[in-house]
Parts: C-alpha cells; sequence; structure tokens
C-alpha cells in the first residue's frame, strides 16, 4: 500500500474495501522476460476500510522532502 506507514498494513484474512480504486495493467520487460500485472491504487490508505473501518491517522506515512541539485559540485 503506497504512502502507509512502516508499522501499519493489513494481514492474509482482512476483509479490504477499496473505495474508488484505479486500476492499471503494468508490463514490464526485464532480462528478456515479460511482467504483466494488474495494480489497483488508491489516494490515500486513510481511504481504505479494512475489516469494516477505517485505518486510523498513524496508518498514513509521514511526508519526506528530497531536494537534489545536479550541477551542484561534489
Amino acid at each position: 500500500v503506497y504512502n502507509a506507514a512502516p508499522a501499519w498494513g493489513v494481514t492474509v484474512g482482512d476483509a479490504l474495501g477499496v473505495p474508488d480504486p484505479v486500476l492499471t495493467q503494468h508490463q514490464h520487460q526485464h532480462q528478456g522476460q515479460m511482467f504483466s500485472f494488474l495494480g489497483i491504487r488508491v489516494s490515500s490508505p486513510l481511504s481504505l476500510v479494512v475489516n469494516g473501518k477505517r485505518p486510523p491517522a498513524s496508518a498514513l506515512a509521514p511526508p519526506r522532502l528530497a531536494l537534489s541539485n545536479p550541477s551542484a559540485p561534489l
């Protein structure tokens, strides 16, 4: 689950409700092999319903700021 906190997740056997999913077909080639699979995306792990309840706010990973400047001297 993208943007989920490392300490949060779902386990085998959990009932998962996915409101407004976006289904995407992924196709990737690597070392001569083709991999094809479906992916389901939601806007946030907080929009899911797990075992009839919404996840707590702590299920959302905190934001991280990453900066890069390719022209900066090493």
